[in-house]
This record gives C-alpha cells, structure tokens and sequence, in this order.
C-alpha cells in the first residue's frame, strides 16, 4: 500500500451516511438525513421526461440562460431585488457546491472564517481544505440557538475573511429577524468582511414569520454570496442542483471555482426547473405544507418526557431526553436506531466542542404516516 499524508486526518464519515445505513441497516424510520420521504410533483417530472429529449449536452457553465432569468424573476418577485442573470446568479449542483465554491474562491490559508455552531457538517472542512482557521461561536441551547452579536464583534480579527451563516439554521430550525441582518450589517459595515449566506430552507418558515435574506440589507448583499437549493423546495435533493446569488465582482470570482468543481449541472433538470419556477404557488404553499408535519410530529409530545424545543423553519425538530435518558447523544440516537427502529441525529456532531445538550434532531419531511409511527414510538419512552 502506497503511504501519503491524509489532508483531512481528523474528517470521518458524516453522521449523515452512518445514521441513514444503519437505519436501512435495522429497518428502521429514517428521521435522520434531511430528505423527504415522498416525491416530487408529476408536473415537474413530466418535465424533465420532456426535456430529456434533446437536451442532454454540457449546459453553459454558468446555468442556462432561461433557468438563470426564472430565478431572476423569482427573486424580484419574492424578494424586491433585481439581479442580472448574467453577471450575479450562477447555476451549481447542489447548494453544498456552491458553499465550496463561495469558501475556496475567497479564503486564502491563514484566512479566518467564522461559523456558528451547531452549524453543518461540511462548513469546517471545507475552510480547512482552503488552507483557512475555522473559528467557532457556540449558540445556547437555553438562549434558543439566538446570536449573541456581542461575542461575534469579540471574534472579529484582522484575519476575518469571511462569516459563514445559515437561517432558517439546519440543524435547530432557528430564523433570522430583521433585527439580525441589522445587527450583523452594522457590524460589518466599513469592513472588507466577505459573508456566505447558505439559505437553502428559504421557503420553509412558520407561524407566520418571514425569511430574512440577506439579500434584503444593501449592505449585506453587496459582501453576500447567497446559496440556494432547489433540492429542498422542490422535493428532489437527489438532483443536487442549486444556484448562488452575489454581486458581479463575487461571481466573477465564484464562476473560477465553480468551472474547475462540476463545470456544469444536469441539463434537462435545469430546463424543467426554468418552467417550474414559474409558478408562484410551488414555494409560496411550502411553508403551510411543512407547518402541518411539524404540528403533526410535535403533537405527539405534548404529553411525554421529550422536551420541545422551537422549530421556526426548515424541516427539522429538536427534542430534548435530558428527563428520559443520561446517555450521550450519539450513543442514544444510536440505541434507539436499534431498538425502537427510529433513527435521527445526535447534535453534537454539528459542534466544533460540543456543550452535553441531550438533544436530538428529526427530519419531518416525511409521509404522515412515518411521522405518526416513529412519534408514537419515541412518545413512549
């Protein structure tokens, strides 16, 4: 066997792919990687079996110029911001890619990037494989995972390149208000901060609340590279197909990462995405839809031992078992995988040094069904 130096001596494989094979593995309800359970709509599909005749070539390595007009469009009209699809928005696949992306094209080694934790898996290696120094803020629990701006004026060196961010947040389904993008804007206003914005649960917020892009504050959006996923709205993450929004001096930048990672991005997903997009009703019903799987999935808890935590958006739910169980998170969520046949995600592994919070994460995007068993199953412990 040849010898080489590993360059991520410390990664292992994500929590993602141990938890998911285990529960194929024990046959278990599989609330632990973030996908739905169900399908996308028959419209869409029927578009890609439209499309995928005669458009099955390499698609210009920015996007198509009709997807990148659809999400134009959709961000005028959703957002009130215009973007020029040719020189700001940029078709990837998968907004994972794009986060790459958006880190590799602006962090040189020695760079500091900030996160907040829990924060995704991927963030903290992809800085390191830029040559970057992750630096991490670590939100309460008790505080509702809310930023304490003050610790991250603290944090703030010389070094700072960038500040990674994430609302609605994966994994504790915290939202953003107006007042963060405040708080944040005035921090980094005469600064030469750069800030990855990884925005994929755009359309997925409750009660009422709004998303707080980062496109909304001019003073944000003129440092912002914005990532997107059509995966997460439209049902389809096995497409791996996303875009990033930002400024023409940042996509320049971007588009010379992007070209050497996947060049370009399945063509006829990206034609049927250019109609689908279209249609309003697609992601502004999407929030309602998921809303109803949250309120199904926590109703079974009211009465139980699990402790709910709040869940503003996207499609997960954290529960706290400090009063069922002692065990370490990994080693419950890996119990009852076995036992009960209900796998999730223990929360520490999102934590660079995590606090002993016993709580884990479920995935609701799933059938009414899977949701109702795997409930009753952990409401009785």
């Amino acid at each position: 066997m040849i010898q080489f130096p590993s360059k991520q001596p410390h990664v292992q494989t994500t929590i993602f792919t141990k938890m998911s094979q285990m529960a194929l593995d024990e046959g278990a309800l599989n609330l632990s990687q973030g996908f739905p359970s169900f399908d996308c709509s028959d419209e869409l599909q029927e578009l890609v079996r439209f499309y995928s005749q005669g458009q099955n070539q390499y698609a210009p390595m920015a996007g198509i110029p009709a997807l990148r007009q659809s999400i134009s469009e959709k961000t005028a009209s959703f957002y009130g911001v215009e973007l020029n699809p040719n020189t700001e928005i940029t078709v990837v696949s998968g907004a994972t890619e794009a986060l790459f992306a958006a880190v590799h094209c602006c962090v040189s080694p020695g760079d500091e990037v900030i996160m907040f934790d829990p924060s995704y898996d991927a963030y903290d290696p992809m800085v390191r494989l830029a040559g970057g120094i992750p630096v991490h803020i670590s939100l309460s629990a008790q505080e509702g995972f809310q930023i304490d701006w003050s610790i991250l004026i603290q944090k703030i060196s010389p070094k700072t390149r960038a500040i990674l961010v994430n609302s609605p947040h994966n994994p504790t389904g915290a939202v953003w208000s107006q007042v963060d993008l405040d708080a944040l804007a005035a921090i980094l206003k005469g600064t030469q901060i750069l800030l990855i914005s990884d925005e994929v649960y755009e359309h997925i917020v409750f009660d009422g609340k709004s998303h707080a892009s980062v496109l909304l504050h001019p003073e944000l959006r003129k440092r912002s590279f914005v990532c997107g996923s059509f995966g997460k709205t439209y049902h389809v993450t096995g497409w791996k197909i996303g875009y990033c929004l930002a400024p023409a001096y940042l996509t320049a930048e971007f588009r010379k990462l992007h070209q050497w990672v996947t060049f370009s991005t399945v063509t006829p997903l990206q034609h049927a995405l250019a109609d689908y997009i279209k249609i309003p009703k697609h992601y502004l019903e999407l929030s309602d839809f998921y809303q109803k799987k949250r309120d199904l999935f926590v109703g079974f808890f009211q009465h139980s031992r699990w402790k709910i935590l709040p869940s503003q958006g996207s499609f997960f739910q954290c529960l706290d078992y400090s009063a069922i169980s002692d065990e370490v998170d990994v080693d419950l969520a890996d119990r009852l995988t076995r036992e009960i046949k209900v796998a999730s995600i223990p929360i520490s592994v999102f934590y660079e040094k995590p606090p002993g919070d016993k709580i884990l994460r479920f995935c609701f995007a799933k059938s009414d069904e899977m949701l109702k068993e795997a409930a009753k199953r952990l409401a009785a412990l």
